[in-house]
């Protein structure tokens, strides 16, 4: 059977059935009540819904048939990011009358704080002239990337991460659906890694449906790269009572077993040990230091198996004082 895109599969339709984020919801179908939209920011993390609740508005002004295909076009601004693209396809596309009764035309530029200053300056001449026919929706992850004169010209909605449970909600929906079958522990492990990302978390619940015949924690930590939350806080607290070499030696197995990168580990590092609870603020503070000059000293080029001995190192000479 077809590998099916069930991101796709299940992207609401309507505004109602976005995960999670009412606020914006709301303030939305109080334009739809009204039957115009000014020009729109959507802003926030990956996969909280921004392109999701773009394309639902747009079937609520113009329904499932042609006159969404006809008044609707999105682009990913990151692909063509460039100001010819605003001067041809989406100037063109703007000075086109709407088709059939539909008010406005909507043009939904995906990542656009990936756009060229110039493409954006020219965009902003666009939503000048075009303002009567055509309404714009800018998603992006930093708003502070798009240009002022773009900001002023648009209503700006936040989108904030998902919480862990609306996440798991929807993830039983699709698995029973499909009829996958899950433990609570892997879909557990799916909302650890996602960090709050449902494209994220639906992605990882269908690769690994593929792979084993039920999804669990070992599954789904073995699909992502990651390594056990469990594993890595024992991996710590070797470190921090001293145990250097037993430390070292499991960092080895989980590069091994799980394939991470020493960015990776990093990261994972950093949010492990921020969330030890036997830990006070001072040592969190001094262990995070070390932590950010790793990750630096990774950027910048240097030996991965090198910086995170170090690391380990200065974690047992921290656990040393403590």
């Amino acid at each position: 059977m077809a590998f099916e895109l069930w991101i796709e599969k299940y992207r609401p339709k309507k505004l109602d059935d976005v995960v999670d984020q009412q606020e914006v919801v709301d303030a939305l179908k109080g334009f739809v009540a009204k039957g115009s939209i000014p020009h729109l920011l959507f802003a926030g993390p990956a996969g909280t819904g921004k392109t999701t609740t773009a394309i639902a508005l747009a079937h609520e002004f113009f329904g499932e048939g042609e006159a969404f295909r006809r008044n609707y076009m999105e682009l990913n601004a990151s692909d063509e990011r460039g100001i010819d693209t605003i001067r041809t396809k989406v100037k063109d596309f703007a000075r086109a009358m709407p088709f059939g009764d539909a008010p406005f035309k909507i043009i939904h530029l995906d990542e656009a704080d990936s756009m060229t200053a110039d493409a954006q300056h020219a965009l902003r001449r666009v939503m000048e002239l075009y303002s009567d026919n055509v309404r714009f929706i800018l998603a992006c992850n930093y708003s502070s990337k798009i240009i002022e004169p773009i900001q002023s010209r648009t209503a700006v909605f936040r989108f904030n991460p998902l919480p862990d449970e609306a996440i798991k909600e929807r993830l039983r929906f699709i698995a029973e659906n499909e009829g996958v079958s899950y433990e609570e522990e892997g879909l557990d492990a799916i909302v650890y890694v996602a960090e709050g990302d449902l494209r994220r978390a639906i992605n990882l619940l269908q690769t690994a449906s593929a792979f084993g015949k039920v999804v669990d924690a070992t599954l789904v930590y073995k699909v992502a790269g990651i390594a056990s939350p469990q594993e890595v806080r024992d991996m710590i607290q070797l470190a921090l009572k001293g145990d250097f070499m037993r430390a070292r030696a499991t960092l080895r197995d989980l590069m091994i077993t799980y394939g991470m990168s020493a960015e990776d580990i990093v990261r994972q590092l950093h949010r492990e040990i921020m969330a030890l609870p036997n830990l006070n603020d001072a040592v969190k503070a001094e262990l995070a230091y070390h932590i950010g000059e790793a990750d630096f000293r990774l950027t910048e080029g240097s030996h991965g198996d090198i910086q995170l001995s170090a690391l380990l190192a200065k974690l047992a000479a921290v656990g040393g004082r403590t």
